[in-house]
């Protein structure tokens, strides 16, 4: 018997002796669910809404533009970091009461973030913050995986993910509106409400479980986990700005792979008592998923990365209104991620997640295809759609592959696993996509501008759209040139990153055709009313 074949009948016999003991009721475990994903938005919230208050951050502080992106990267580079030896933790020390102390940490860390006097606080305090974070995100699924019974952990996954994959846009929608309305200090109110509700229904209604283990903690595979994904997530964040050839990113990348080599050989020698046992990734289910979220969350960010600029260099809009355009596309997503669970029961897990890919495919050739300057706002909308449903398809079934894979008394370290494979897939989007953005641009700005515009005017419009947008109000008569000519050349390296996009799920479609979690089939009528469960085909 496989791996991952112990775990469901594991998890079988856990539900069966659920039900033994006296399940949770639909109300408490409607209520549970609440109130994990009221604190998983609280985290994801504060990973994009600072992004909207960069200028307000710089004012206030007298800060530089790196220190800036320091204040909003550390917080990502902590919650990343933390992953994994925190979620271990909450399964040996129990899940509930590391639910409530991360959000204790978080909520006090947000309101000194808030109220921070100067830039040294308000970076200690997001480091905190990153840290609370990583105490609720993974135990916010593992509560799901390890409470709600098997006719209804795929739909209360499917809000999960739902949450997970929308909510970033949401929280930056309502960060904008504050902005807007208030100041960058009423970005914190957000976070610090939504803990509050958050911690009151999980005292009254979140279960507590633990599970006890006869190995210590691996603290080595513990610190090396951490050492391994802060170089790798430090490399990703300030290889675009430092330069992929500077000192302290190559220091940067050997330091995380060679922490990640010695993490995976002491994992292989720990075996059974590891931190995560890596010889789980021959499992369908597990690497397949992990693929999955890894590629479809690098291209929702590099997808994000493309966007803000269209919209509000190219077409000159807020960033309120910037933000309320990426709506529709969160609102396709959390719809699609509801969905994905009855899908998935028609047509088997891996067909599903093959369906979200071939849409997300399809929304980035739509977007590439028909981008246009003219077009404006509608010549993305059909692909932006199409690749929110994809994405919320492809997302549940992948989620539920990971935590599936892992026995019960491991859940917090497969929804550790889970959210640091969406962080690597968003660093990893953001770089490489922004990268191929800014090489396309810069070509394509170059081959416009040269010898039609004075020499400093374009020096300054190969740095990006906005500050050749800002640049044309001191080029005189060629402003209207400087302008055209930035506006093409970002719709040219747009095409260039999307097409590149498409590229890239394509691969991943074909692989998982040939190498997705194993569709479900299911069980007899009476072996079906018995247990509740499926079997593997």
């Amino acid at each position: 018997m496989s791996t991952n074949q112990s775990a469901q009948v594991a998890a079988t016999e856990d539900d069966e002796g659920a039900r033994g003991a006296g399940a949770p009721d639909a109300r408490r475990l409607r209520m549970t669910l609440i109130a994990v994903c009221t604190a998983l938005m609280a985290v994801v919230a504060s990973v994009s809404g600072l992004n909207v208050a960069q200028p307000d951050l710089a004012v206030e502080f007298g800060a530089s533009q790196s220190t800036v992106l320091w204040i909003i990267n550390v917080y990502t580079l902590g919650l990343a970091a933390l992953l994994l030896p925190l979620g271990a933790i909450g399964d040996r020390l129990g899940r509930k009461p590391m639910l409530i102390a991360g959000l204790i940490v978080f909520g006090i860390a947000s309101a000194v973030a808030g109220l921070a006097p100067t830039a040294e606080v308000m970076l200690a305090a997001r480091v905190v913050s990153g840290a609370g974070a990583a105490m609720i995100m993974p135990i916010t699924l593992a509560v799901i995986t390890s409470t709600f019974p098997e006719g209804e952990r795929s739909r209360a996954i499917g809000v999960w993910t739902g949450v997970a994959g929308g909510g970033g846009v949401l929280g930056m929608f309502l960060s904008a509106v504050l902005v807007d309305v208030a100041n960058w200090r009423w970005l914190f109110v957000l976070p610090v409400v939504l803990v509050v509700v958050a911690l009151g229904m999980a005292l009254k209604s979140v279960p507590d479980s633990r599970e006890s283990s006869g190995h210590a903690f691996d603290t080595i595979g513990a610190l090396t986990s951490v050492v391994a994904v802060v170089g790798l997530i430090f490399v990703l964040q300030e290889g675009p700005e430092r330069g992929w050839t500077a000192p302290v990113t190559l220091i940067s990348l050997v330091v995380g792979v060679a922490a990640t080599l010695c993490f995976v050989v002491w994992e292989l020698h720990r075996r059974e008592a590891s931190l995560l046992d890596v010889r789980l990734f021959r499992e369908r289910g597990l690497a397949g998923g992990s693929i999955t979220l890894l590629v479809v969350f690098g291209v929702q960010a590099g997808i994000f990365v493309v966007l803000f600029p269209f919209l509000q260099a190219v077409l000159g809009w807020s960033a309120l209104r910037s933000t309320l355009a990426l709506m529709p596309m969160a609102v396709a997503m959390m719809l699609a991620s509801g969905l994905a669970p009855r899908l998935a029961a028609r047509i088997g897990s891996r067909s599903t997640m093959a369906a979200g890919i071939l849409s997300a495919g399809a929304g980035l050739a739509l977007m590439a295809a028909f981008v246009s300057v003219d077009g404006g706002y509608p010549s993305v909308l059909p692909g932006m759609l199409a690749m929110g449903i994809g994405m919320g398809l492809s997302m549940t079934p992948s989620t539920e592959a990971i935590t599936g894979s892992l026995p019960r008394e491991r859940q917090g370290v497969a929804s550790a696993l889970n959210d640091v494979t969406r962080e690597f897939g968003t660093a990893l989007g953001v770089a490489l996509l922004g990268a191929l953005l800014s090489a396309g641009y810069r070509s394509a700005v170059d081959d416009r501008l040269r010898g039609v515009v004075p020499e400093g005017a374009a020096d300054t419009a190969r740095e990006g759209v906005a500050n050749a947008v800002e640049a044309a109000g001191g080029a005189g008569s060629h402003e209207q040139t400087l302008v055209h000519a930035a506006q093409q050349s970002f719709v040219d390296g747009w095409q260039q990153a999307m097409w590149a996009g498409v590229a890239v799920m394509g691969v991943l479609f074909l692989y998982v055709l040939a190498r997705g979690p194993r569709n479900p089939v299911p069980a007899p009528a009476n072996e079906a009313e018995a247990t509740g469960t499926v079997a593997p085909r």
